[in-house]
């Protein structure tokens, strides 16, 4: 039996789009000091309407997709410096971040013509947000085992069940949403389709999930006798396995695994001086080091998309790689900080930062999948399990 060997061979940006990283550098300093947020340090997470329909009016939303549907036919590398540097510059990109990374690429793959003209322009335009809603209660990361049913009836489908966790559901116009429309018999796999659902349609309530933080980011949604037109099918009734998987390779292996609270870096890097001690000069050293090593593991999964392949290990491994690094750093960087800071002033400031960040690091784990099924794919995929 020949084994599947875990490859991150060395890849490097051309040049060309390094000039494009040079442009959206200068568009972030012009844009972002005009751009309303409600966080000092934003993140993909942050909402921000502006901001979203300034990058939509600059065509780097929905960069790889076709020009017919509104996108810029640009490479995915191209695509993956402007989500660098977004990600680098802590923009607001919160509103259209799941659109451009998963519905979009999801309905231009899957969906029918109609989806795709009605909807993938006004993604790229900065206009359209999507959620997710996949996981439900008691399922945790299984997500064979979700219990939403559509029942199809003449005309469409009645919808029944509950999605949780659901990121920006209560700022988004579609859900596009996992559910069960035949039995399982035996094969939990089968029977699973998802469903564009516009979140207007009676029958849907949304319930704030208030984080440690005191954030409302995740919505527990509920659907109750809800129709859904037959027309909202997404692709072929059955196929929602097949596509979800699909979705999870995109999500797992972007620079947003590493670089959520890269913001925590910087501002250690300012507070720390340009003259840090031999021990804090070392330990700065080994956490920019670590996050260097994942960048490199990202551009190979990048450069693996680029040529068409589908990088379902190394993906995860980059996710998982980068939950560890993204919920060690604010405990480092406070301890660091506290022992090597400049001033009391900068000190109380980077505090109240580390503080946020450490509250929000638990939510990483679930993002993209728990760190133990992302373990257990890795390790099903090298033929350790």
């Amino acid at each position: 039996m020949t084994i599947p060997k875990l490859e991150f061979p060395p890849f490097r940006l051309p040049p060309e789009v390094e000039t494009l990283r040079e442009e959206v550098r200068t568009f972030l300093k012009e844009t972002l000091p005009k751009v309303q947020s409600d966080d000092g340090f934003a993140s993909w997470t942050t909402p921000s309407p502006e901001f979203s329909r300034a990058l939509g009016a600059r065509g780097w939303i929905g960069m790889t997709w076709p020009k017919k549907y509104g996108g810029h036919e640009k490479s995915f590398l191209e695509r993956y410096v402007v989500t660098e540097e977004i990600l680098g510059h802590s923009a607001p990109a919160g509103l259209h971040w799941l659109a451009d990374r998963q519905s979009g690429p999801l309905l231009l793959r899957f969906g029918s013509e109609e989806q795709r003209q009605s909807i993938v322009p006004r993604i790229a335009r900065g206009e359209c947000y999507f959620c997710i809603g996949m996981s439900e209660p008691d399922s945790g990361s299984d997500l064979a085992s979700v219990r939403t049913r559509a029942e199809p009836v003449p005309g469409g489908f009645r919808v029944n069940g509950t999605k949780v966790w659901t990121s920006g559901a209560h700022r988004s116009h579609y859900c596009v949403a996992l559910v069960r429309t035949s039995g399982q018999h035996g094969d939990r796999h089968k029977g699973l389709s998802q469903l564009l659902i516009d979140l207007e349609t009676p029958g849907i309530t949304l319930r704030p999930i208030i984080n440690l933080a005191g954030r409302h980011d995740w919505n527990e949604v509920t659907f109750s006798d809800c129709f859904v037109p037959e027309s909202c099918l997404i692709g072929n009734e059955g196929d929602g396995w097949l596509q979800v998987t699909s979705e999870l390779a995109y999500e797992r292996s972007g620079p947003e695994r590493f670089l959520q609270n890269f913001y925590v870096l910087r501002e250690l890097v300012r507070v720390l001086g340009r003259q840090p001690s031999g021990f804090a000069g070392a330990i700065l050293g080994r956490l920019v080091a670590r996050l260097w090593t994942l960048r490199q593991m990202s551009v190979s999964v990048a450069g693996f998309l680029e040529a068409g392949k589908s990088p379902t290990i190394e993906g995860a491994l980059v996710k998982d790689l980068g939950t560890i690094y993204q919920q060690e750093l604010p405990e480092i960087a406070r301890r660091l900080a506290e022992s090597d800071a400049t001033s009391e002033e900068d000190m109380a400031d980077f505090l109240d930062l580390a503080q946020h960040c450490t509250m929000m690091a638990p939510t990483y784990t679930i993002q993209g999948g728990t760190t133990q099924v992302l373990r257990g794919i890795v390790a099903r995929g090298l033929g350790l399990r």
